[in-house]
C-alpha cells in the first residue's frame, strides 16, 4: 500500500502500539525507539507499507528528522551547568575522552573497514555521539552520513547500542556499591545541593501545552531549518546538522526558549515517526543473513564502553572521588540524562539528581560536534 495517508496512519499507530507495550511487563526495558523499528519492519516486509522510497519517507527524512532534533535540543541550557558541581563535570569530561579513546581503539581492534563496511567511520561517530550524549546525537550523526537509510546496518547498530545501555545500567547500579564496600568513601549525609534536586522528573514525555507554545514551537523550527540550509548552501564545508545543532544551541540558552513547553513532547514524537521510517527500510533476511555484524558492533561498543570505565573509575579512584559520582557520571554518558537520572534515585542520592541532569544535557550540547569529528578523522 504506497498511499501516503494511509503510510502515515500506520506509522502513528505503530508509536501507539509501542507506547502501550512499553507499560506491560517484558516490553518495558526494550523502550518505545527499538519497538517503532522492530514492529515497522515486520509490517514493511509482509507488505502492509513500502520498503522503498515514498515521498512520505522522504519528507520524515529531510523535515521531521531535524525538526524534531532541533526540538529536543532547546532543552539544554548550558548556565546551568554551574549547578552540576566540578567533581561531576570533571569526571564527565573525562568519561567522554574515554568513549572517544574507546572509538578509535574498537575500529583498530575490529578492523571496522573491513567488518563493518564502508560506512565504518559514520558508525564511529555515531558511537561517539550517543555514549557522550545520547539517542538525539546517535540520530544526528546517522542523519547526516545517511546511515538511517541504510536499515539493516542501522537496525544493528541500533540494537548493540540497546543490549549495551541497558547492560551498563546494571553495572552503574552494581558497581558503586562494591566499590563503596571494598573502598569505602565519605558520602555526605545532608546536602545543600538535596533542596534543589529535583523531585519531578525534567525530563518527562507529559507535558501540557496551549496552541501559543505550539506556534512559537513551529514557528522556530521552520525558520532554524530553513536558515540552516541557505548557510549550508552559502557554507558547504560545515555540515547542516551541526549548523541547525549550533541554531537550537543558541536560542536554548534564552530562557524565554528554554522554558518553551511541548519540545520535549513533539520531539520524542518526530524521533519515533523517523524510527518507524527506519524500520521500514529493513530487509529482515538480508538482517538475518548479516546477522554476525550485529555481534561486530557489540563486540566494538563492549570494548569501546570498558575502555571508558576505566578511564572514569581509574582516574576517579585515583583521586578518591566518591564512587556514586563516577557511576553517575559515566551512566550519563554512556545513557544520557534520563538513565543518569534514574540512576541517582535508585542509588538513593537526591544531591546528584539535578547534576546528573545538567552533565547530561551538555553531553546533548557536544556529542553531535564530536562525533562528526571522530568520524571525519576516520573518514
Amino acid at each position: 500500500m504506497s498511499d501516503s495517508i494511509f503510510i502515515l496512519f500506520v506509522l502513528c499507530l505503530n508509536v501507539i502500539l509501542c507506547e502501550w507495550l512499553t507499560k506491560k511487563p517484558g516490553f518495558r526495558h526494550i523502550g518505545t525507539a527499538l519497538l517503532v523499528i522492530l514492529i515497522t519492519a515486520f509490517e514493511a516486509n509482509l507488505g502492509i507499507v513500502p520498503t522503498t522510497e515514498t515521498p512520505v519517507y522522504e519528507g520524515i527524512f529531510n523535515y521531521v528528522a531535524p525538526f524534531s532534533l532541533f526540538l529536543l535540543l532547546l532543552g539544554v541550557n548550558l548556565k546551568d551547568l554551574r549547578k552540576a558541581g566540578l567533581p561531576m563535570l570533571s569526571m564527565f569530561l573525562i568519561g567522554s575522552v574515554g568513549t572517544i579513546l574507546g572509538v578509535l581503539v574498537s575500529v583498530w581492534v575490529f578492523s571496522a573497514p573491513q567488518t563493518v563496511g564502508r560506512l565504518f567511520y559514520a558508525l564511529a561517530g555515531m558511537f561517539t555521539g550517543t555514549y557522550i550524549g545520547g539517542s538525539i546525537n546517535f540520530h544526528a550523526v546517522a542523519l547526516h552520513y545517511g546511515v538511517s537509510k541504510a536499515g539493516n546496518l542501522f537496525i544493528a547498530a541500533t540494537a548493540a547500542d540497546n543490549i549495551m545501555t541497558a547492560l551498563w545500567m546494571i553495572a552503574t547500579l552494581a558497581l558503586p556499591v562494591f566499590l563503596q564496600r571494598q573502598f569505602p568513601r565519605q558520602r555526605p549525609v545532608s546536602s545543600e545541593q538535596s533542596s534543589t534536586a529535583t523531585t519531578d522528573d525534567p525530563f518527562s514525555d507529559s507535558e501540557t501545552m496551549t496552541p501559543n507554545d505550539l506556534a512559537i514551537l513551529l514557528a522556530l523550527g521552520f525558520g532554524s531549518i530553513f536558515l540552516a540550509k541557505q548557510l549550508t548552501a552559502w557554507l558547504p564545508i560545515i555540515p547542516f546538522v551541526l549548523i541547525l545543532t549550533t541554531i537550537a544551541l543558541g536560542l536554548a540558552q534564552l530562557r524565554v526558549v528554554n522554558k518553551l513547553r511541548g519540545s520535549r513532547l513533539l520531539g520524542l514524537f518526530g524521533v519515533y515517526v523517523f524510527l518507524a521510517v527506519i524500520g521500514a527500510y529493513c530487509d529482515i533476511a538480508a538482517l538475518i543473513r548479516d546477522g554476525q555484524l550485529a555481534f561486530v558492533l557489540f563486540g566494538m561498543i563492549l570494548l569501546l564502553v570498558c575502555i571508558h570505565a576505566l578511564l572514569v573509575f581509574g582516574i576517579g579512584a585515583l583521586f578518591r572521588q566518591d564512587w556514586d559520582i563516577l557511576g553517575i557520571a559515566s551512566q550519563a554518558n554512556i545513557g544520557g540524562a534520563t538513565s543518569a537520572l534514574a540512576l541517582a534515585r535508585s542509588l538513593n542520592r537526591p544531591d546528584l539528581q539535578l547534576p546528573a541532569v545538567l552533565v547530561g544535557t551538555l553531553g546533548n550540547a557536544i556529542g553531535t560536534y564530536l562525533g562528526i569529528l571522530v568520524a571525519e578523522l576516520l573518514r
